[in-house]
């Protein structure tokens, strides 16, 4: 490995990569930027023959990933980059290797998604988990939605999507979200335990096995975000994004009511 990063920490280790999201004052939010040095890094660790199992997390203790930085999104910057995020989740998918999301606390919007595309999912015990697009004015659409309803089903899918509401690693547990909740100190232990059982295995195997999972919903992939293409109209980015990013901000509700017509 030889690529450098300026938003990542990468390590590959004990047949390990280990790709921390470093922007931990931004609870470990993205710009255009992580997103695609996210899918370099992934990319890079899926073809190394050394490597038989990726880790994705985010720096310190308080976010495993907040969705996108709300300044750069308020610049615009999530219409200039509209298909980063689904090149990322397509690239988690695809990876020919397992992939396990550490989730070390709080894994909101994008944070969320990118999580649920992960093979598997860690969290520790104050993880908090949820969506924020309809909140805050950001329209996801597509594989990135609705492959929530292949993890939890449709009703739990739409209520975590259309509502926005919270939910504890204990209830992501329970809706089958995650695969394992502990405290946040076993938190390593569990993953590196997780890492080794996958690596005591056949990986020729476990290739195909993934690969087999990913043909089944493979037609999510197929349309990119072609439902936001068709539904978003053009002054949407300068109206209701706007109000959204803004309201967040301000730490304050906003008022979507006035765009309804």
């Amino acid at each position: 490995m030889s690529r450098s990063y300026q938003d990542l920490i990468v390590e590959h280790r004990d047949h390990i990569a280990r790709i921390t999201i470093n922007r931990p004052k931004s609870y470990n939010a993205f710009t255009g930027d992580t997103l695609k040095e996210l899918t370099l890094a992934i990319e890079e660790a899926g073809t190394d023959p050394s490597i038989g199992v990726l880790v994705l997390t985010g720096a310190g203790d308080k976010a495993f990933c907040a969705g996108g930085d709300v300044s750069w999104e308020k610049e615009g910057g999530r219409d200039r980059t509209i298909l980063e995020p689904y090149n990322l989740h397509m690239t988690i998918a695809r990876c020919p290797k397992p992939v396990i999301a550490r989730v070390n606390g709080y894994a909101i919007g994008a944070g969320n998604h990118m999580s649920y595309y992960c093979d598997f999912t860690i969290a520790a015990d104050s993880a908090i988990f949820g969506q924020n697009g309809p909140r805050v004015g950001s329209a996801p659409a597509d594989s990135l939605v609705s492959y929530l309803s292949k993890v939890i089903g449709h009703k739990r899918a739409r209520e975590m999507w259309m509502l926005c509401r919270r939910y504890s690693a204990q209830q992501a547990l329970e809706w089958g979200l995650v695969n394992a909740v502990v405290p946040m100190e076993q938190l390593d232990s569990e993953v590196e335990k997780w890492c080794n059982e996958l690596l005591d295995l056949s990986p020729t195997c476990l290739r195909v096995v993934k690969a087999s999972f990913v043909k089944e919903f493979e037609y999510l992939f197929a349309h990119g975000d072609s439902a936001r293409r068709q539904i978003v109209q053009p002054d949407f980015w300068s109206t209701e994004q706007q109000e959204g990013t803004t309201a967040f901000k301000e730490k304050r509700k906003p008022d979507f009511r006035k765009f309804m017509r």
